[in-house]
């Protein structure tokens, strides 16, 4: 009798109303977790439509093309002999869910919907879904016709069901009903799940990367069973960064976990469980055997497959490995640079421009570029053929290969000193330093001429000459001088000619206008973002 099963968590850098490249990159998830050795594969929250789709969750045409992709992966001979779930959106009964969608040998097995949104920090996930509310309860989908073509199947079962194999019992939690002080894992595990898979689409804040790990070991320690855990990765449109950091824990311990911080599209990661190994740490709990003994039971579907056989005795068990974390230093360094890549190559730009202050915030603001060029160095030097793509094509250059951060900074980079008669020589120096040393292409100018025509023509309309506070100019005179400068340090950097396309402003100067998420802040579990 089987009784270790191989099961493959991935992360996915999926974009948006990107439907054919989620589907090349679902793809590509599968048959690597085939290759592995897996035969049950999960991915991300909404993976074939991408999270970020916002408004568009109103439009017919995303779920008709979502059932396109879906009807792709049902057709696909990668996706033989494996039981794999996949996110997507479902309308049912003219009601919007976020769902999980099972299926295996071109059967569909069950669409389980997420029955608690979120909406705290970024997510506004009512706007656009509702909760399924019929606890351990189910109701007839009527698939689309082109599926129906597939499949040969008419209706599917749709709500809170679990799915159960000849060997185990697969249960499904989406995102936030793991961090829900009610979360469907507790009874799920009471009525004999021992897997349990999340596909989840949680951004980067600064410190969440172990208390995501710690609510999986959590989950699995209290009750006992096998949490897979799959998150995407990338900027999908917003202003927020997926981070990955997939995982999978059995019995209160990771036994695998991928990157926090990578520029490749697909990773997948996998674990080998021994499915005796939790019904021994189950039994052992006594006062759990107890409660399970009279929880209530959800609805099965049953299938006639295996994830393990007679031939897995040469199989050797994941074991328990040590998670180590960034400190918020690194996590500052290397978050805000992989959003500024996928930012960068998503956009069809040519890189980035930033007026150097000498100060510190466009000083941060262009380290993090040059963070960004020895990723993708580092990228390209472990073979990954995707980054070296991406970067060819930003740079228009069939040939090149980076292999030097600061001889690609400065085909990506270009800073500009932008002094005034108020700018100080030493500023003026800071911001040529720090340029040698990342390699941005930097050039000075003077702003003065500009300044001047802009308060003449204010003059002349008002009749008034504003004065800086230190001239014996008001606070309000004060600060819009100051903003002068700025805006006219806008317009003179777009006005520039350079030699290549570049990105749109960074900000004047500003770390700040960097994406939101990167701010520091506590959110409602009172950890330091």
């Amino acid at each position: 009798m089987g009784r270790k099963v191989v099961v493959a968590v991935c992360t996915l850098n999926q974009w948006a109303l990107d439907f054919e490249g989620n589907l090349s990159r679902i793809l590509q998830s599968v048959q690597e977790a085939k290759e592995m050795g897996a035969l049950y594969r999960t991915g991300p929250e909404l993976e074939i439509c991408g999270y970020s789709c916002e408004d568009h969750f109103h439009e017919p045409d995303t779920y008709l093309h979502s059932w396109q992709v879906l009807a792709e992966l049902l057709k696909s001979s990668t996706c033989k002999d494996m039981l794999i779930d996949v996110g997507m959106p479902v309308q049912h009964r003219n009601v919007s869910y976020n769902c999980r969608v099972a299926f295996l040998n071109k059967k569909i097995l069950l669409i389980r919907p997420k029955m608690m949104l979120c909406e705290d920090g970024n997510y506004r996930e009512t706007r656009w879904f509702s909760c399924w509310t019929k606890e351990r309860q189910v109701e007839d989908y009527y698939l689309p016709r082109m599926i129906t073509a597939i499949t040969n199947q008419t209706t599917v079962p749709i709500g809170d069901a679990v799915i159960a194999t000849r060997d185990t019992c697969i249960g499904f939690e989406i995102c936030e009903e793991l961090w829900n002080p009610q979360s469907r894992h507790v009874p799920l595990s009471l009525d004999g799940v021992e897997i349990i898979s999340n596909g989840s689409g949680s951004y980067m804040e600064l410190r969440k990367a172990y208390v995501t790990v710690d609510l999986v070991k959590n989950a699995t320690f209290k009750s006992g069973g096998a949490y897979l855990f799959s998150n995407l990765r990338g900027c999908d449109g917003q202003r927020i960064y997926f981070n990955g950091c997939s995982c999978v824990a059995v019995n209160g311990e990771v036994v695998s976990r991928g990157l926090q911080f990578a520029l490749h599209d697909v990773e997948v990661v996998t674990a080998t469980i021994d499915l005796e190994d939790i019904r021994s740490y189950r039994t052992q709990i006594r006062s759990r055997s107890h409660l399970a003994a009279s929880n209530p039971p959800f609805p099965r579907i049953n299938v006639d497959f295996a994830l393990s056989d007679d031939e897995d005795i040469h199989l050797t068990v994941s074991q328990p490995i040590e998670c180590k974390y960034l400190t918020p230093e690194e996590e500052i360094e290397l978050g805000p640079a992989c959003w500024l890549w996928d930012y960068l190559r998503r956009s069809g730009q040519g890189g980035f421009f930033l007026p150097l202050s000498g100060g510190v915030d466009s000083t941060s603001t262009a380290c993090i570029v040059f963070s960004m060029c020895t990723q993708i160095c580092d990228a390209v030097q472990k073979g990954e053929s995707q980054v070296l793509y991406d970067v060819r094509k930003i740079l228009c250059q069939s040939d090149y290969t980076p292999s030097d951060p600061m001889e690609l900074c400065n085909r990506l980079l270009v800073t500009c000193y932008m002094a005034s008669e108020n700018s100080s020589q030493e500023t003026k120096q800071r911001a040529l330093q720090l340029a040698s040393e990342i390699g941005s292409y930097h050039f000075p100018i003077v702003i003065d001429s500009a300044v001047s025509a802009v308060l003449a023509i204010f003059t002349s309309a008002t009749g008034l000459v504003p004065k800086f506070r230190s001239n014996g100019g008001c606070p309000r005179q004060n600060l819009a001088l100051q903003n002068i400068q700025v805006s006219q340090m806008t317009k003179d950097k777009r006005a520039s000619s350079m030699d290549r396309p570049v990105k749109a402003d960074l900000g004047s100067n500003s770390i700040a206008s960097l994406p939101a998420p990167f701010n520091m802040r506590r959110d409602r579990k009172g950890v330091l973002i």
